[in-house]
């Protein structure tokens, strides 16, 4: 006897790695090529928001592709390295700190992302973009997808690239203001973080003057 299909929703979400099928679905469609959109950096309080924008070889799709905060360091890094190769196309962008205090964090972050889709060497046919909200502006089609970076390995690694360059972004932060320690919270609000801004306030283009506790 077959089992009826349950309607209630689940306890806990399941721990789905991302694949091609979204990719190829669109493709079939014929509206290749597929980039992926992801951005790094929306919560810290200092530093740009970086966004990447990739479409992937569907003949050579790097193994190991997921969300880049499920992924240690070293394993980004390694990532990082295999989609700079094998991918088709890649482009970077991002949104400096003054530019997210004059708008904010969220159309800032759309904005990064719209200018990496637009960087592309290749024009994308469609675009892929981790969250609730598509760009504005994009030359392409495009569609949100809540938890995308766990469902499109073209996100996933857009979010790999876009993690690793902040994170080197903000190391060489570091070796100028390494009172702060950017290159080991990465503009997050740690106790560490807290405590140099404490004693030696805000560092200029690099501090993000809209966030609390820094905007009181």
């Amino acid at each position: 006897m077959t089992r009826p299909a349950s309607d209630s929703p689940p306890l806990f979400d399941l721990d789905t790695k991302p694949d091609f099928s979204i990719e190829r679905k669109r493709l079939a469609a014929g509206e290749g090529p597929i980039c992926g959109l992801d951005e790094a950096g929306r919560g810290p309080l200092a530093g740009p928001v970086v966004a990447a924008a990739v479409i992937l070889d569907e003949g050579s799709i790097p193994e190991g592709l997921d969300d880049s905060k499920k992924l240690t360091a070293k394993r980004r890094e390694a990532l990082y390295d295999v989609i700079m190769k094998q991918a088709h196309a890649i482009a970077i962008a991002s949104v400096a700190a003054a530019g997210i205090d004059d708008h904010n964090i969220l159309r800032a972050s759309l904005e990064a992302m719209r200018r990496a889709a637009s960087l592309l060497s290749v024009t994308p046919g469609h675009a892929l973009v981790d969250g609730r909200d598509v760009p504005p502006g994009l030359a392409c089609p495009a569609t949100a997808l809540v938890k995308g970076d766990s469902r499109s390995v073209s996100i996933a690694a857009a979010s790999i690239v876009a993690k690793v360059t902040r994170d080197r972004m903000m190391s060489r932060c570091c070796t100028v203001h390494p009172n702060y320690g950017f290159g080991a919270h990465m503009g997050y609000g740690t106790r560490r973080h807290l405590e140099a801004i404490e004693s030696g306030g805000a560092v200029a283009r690099i501090h993000r003057m809209s966030f609390a506790p820094l905007k009181a």
